[in-house]
């Protein structure tokens, strides 16, 4: 009794919501009807003035030509008014990019939904579809099917949008919590107020972007420029006036819906709610250090979601606070709704790397996928050996004496401790410790080895001797101009190109890139004469593996020589290893 009372309760206090939505929307509805009668008074006082010239109600020597002229103005008017309201009502907004799941393929997912709008007592989603972010929702695609109806003849049901890490990392009776309150956004959307407004608005919004695409110099659109000059202002003149409007009705709308949901699995959602943070800590780490890595050399991993399973699994190995979360593994995942996870997954794992790198749209010969078994040989080796290649190539180019220190500079925590030397994603300056007078300008031997002799002695002493501002300064111009390159074969550099391109990390210092391109040589050194192995961190990305495990003490040493130019730290850890200095590195 108490569990059908918090569902009456529950469902009252949502329609109290709808209630609120709708008065909302008809605030947004008598603007759009406001502006509907500014179109037409023109048209009804011309229509006065013919009626009653006709009468012989209006008469004088001027009536004939003031009837003429407010009627062509009242056409002009009307013209105008029925072009913008052409534009507002046949705009198409934007859709938002998504793997679409038909039913024959996740049946139960399907049946799941169904289940909770029958709880609900709200219409079920029309459909639903996967995106490749930690966010779910519902999406109105009626504007794409204007004349589509169910058997009832009541407009189709907006899709639900669910995150595709959600249904990796979330246990089925989670994902069921967490989308109560998304599914019980269809009943205000049901609703023909609310929905007459989100397309008065969706329209408007899409009315700015078309008068907002740019003209050129010539053409079609350059000649009508007045036309979609009037249409930008007018949409964005409406929009100011119900803004305010809009914005409190889909805050009605939400609270309508998180009160209806509270009837179903209340106390499960808070826990769904935790799982919702933690999977999008893991999917931020897995595109950040991992994927990134792999989209920036033409590979895209095609099992994005099942790595955030295995990042977080690794994550509640290492961490403390993350304890029980494994034991989680145990229960039913999400996406064992689906007939064939795979394949949806390497779905969402290509649109993700179209989203957020501004990948192809499908695979090709420079754009192919990669399984998590091979990725350290076909992505962490190659990326190795592309910095190793890189570095050699602008030690050629600075080849040539290299004067010595001459005078020391000031000790400040000459052994700084390695997690110190990394705090929020920057290098932090080592000072350099005393160094002995020296007035030797001769170049060192390894310096003076032929061009293009790729050994790791060559490197430590070019560092060790100094100039590592210009190393610096020469990588940050290759990479540059491959980066450049890259776009321009691939045709990201097209201005008609629709997909933005989103920025996962800030752009690497000229420093950043040098430590980068060391660690690679030493890694790749490791591989070829210590018997070292690339490998795959879920959580820091590529990693090196001597003897199977995985060595994180190579951050120190590195920066210590990029930083200080003391070598000392680095060579102790190289001999402990077993990698040969002189011997030369492959790097293809």
């Amino acid at each position: 009794m108490q569990r059908v009372g918090l569902g009456v309760s529950s469902a009252l206090a949502g329609e109290a919501g709808e209630g609120f939505a709708r008065a909302r929307a008809m605030s947004v509805l008598r603007i759009r009807g406001t502006a509907l009668a500014v179109a037409l008074l023109p048209a009804a006082v011309a229509v006065v003035l013919l009626v009653g010239g006709a009468m012989g109600r209006i008469v004088g020597d001027t009536s004939h030509t003031v009837r003429w002229s407010v009627g062509g103005g009242a056409l002009v008017v009307l013209l105008l008014a029925g072009a913008v309201a052409a534009v507002i009502v046949r705009a198409r907004p934007a859709v938002s990019p998504t793997v679409p799941v038909a039913e024959s393929a996740a049946p139960d997912l399907y049946r799941m939904v169904r289940d909770l709008a029958v709880r609900l007592q709200v219409p079920a989603p029309s459909g639903i579809e996967l995106t490749p972010d930690c966010d779910s929702w519902l999406e109105d695609r009626t504007h794409r099917l204007r004349r589509r109806r169910t058997a009832g003849g009541e407009p189709m049901a907006p899709v639900l949008v669910i995150g595709s890490p959600f249904m990796w990392w979330m246990r089925v009776a989670e994902l069921r919590a967490l989308l109560a309150p998304v599914v019980a956004g269809t009943g205000p959307s049901a609703d023909p107020d609310i929905a007459a407004a989100r397309r008065f608005v969706r329209g408007l919004d899409a009315a700015v972007a078309i008068s907002a695409q740019p003209s050129g110099k010539w053409g079609p659109r350059r000649l009508a420029f007045p036309a979609y000059a009037f249409l930008g202002w007018v949409a964005r003149l409406l929009l100011r006036g119900c803004r305010a409007h809009a914005a409190e009705m889909e805050r009605a709308v939400a609270a309508s819906a998180s009160e209806r949901a509270q009837a179903v699995d209340y106390g499960l959602r808070i826990v769904a709610q935790e799982q919702v943070g933690l999977a999008y800590a893991g999917w931020d780490r897995l595109l950040t250090r991992v994927a990134l890595p792999a989209w920036r050399m033409g590979r895209w991993p095609s099992r994005l979601d099942a790595g955030v399973v295995a990042a977080l699994t690794e994550l509640s190995r290492r961490d403390r606070l993350a304890e029980g979360f494994e034991s989680r593994l145990g229960e039913r995942p999400a996406c064992d709704l689906l007939e064939e996870p795979g394949t949806v997954d390497e779905a969402a794992s290509l649109l993700a790397a179209r989203l957020f790198h501004a990948g192809a749209h499908k695979p090709g010969p420079d754009w192919s996928p990669v399984g998590w078994d091979t990725y350290p040989e076909e992505v962490v080796d190659r990326i190795w050996r592309g910095d190793a290649a890189r570095l050699v190539s602008v030690l050629d180019e600075v080849r040539g004496p290299v004067v010595r220190a001459s005078a020391p500079e000031p000790a400040v925590d000459t052994a700084p401790a390695p997690e110190r030397l990394l705090m929020g994603g920057q290098a932090l300056r080592a000072a350099r410790p005393p160094a002995p007078e020296a007035t030797d300008e001769r170049p060192l031997a390894s310096l003076e080895e032929p061009p293009g002799r790729a050994t790791l002695a060559r490197v430590l002493d070019r560092l060790a001797a100094g100039g590592s501002e210009e190393l610096a300064a020469r990588i940050i111009g290759h990479v540059a101009r491959e980066e450049a390159a890259a776009r321009r074969i691939s045709g990201d550099l097209d201005t008609t190109a629709t997909t933005p391109v989103y920025e996962l990390l800030p752009p690497r210092t000229g420093r950043e890139l040098l430590t980068d391109h060391v660690t690679a040589m030493v890694c790749c050194a490791a591989v070829d004469t210590a018997g070292a192995a690339p490998g795959l961190d879920w959580l820091d990305g590529p990693t090196l593996l001597v003897n199977g495990a995985r060595r994180a003490d190579l951050a120190w040493p590195v920066l210590r020589l990029v930083e200080n130019g003391d070598a000392a730290p680095l060579r102790s850890w190289l001999a402990a290893v077993g990698v040969r200095l002189e011997k030369p590195v492959r790097l293809v």
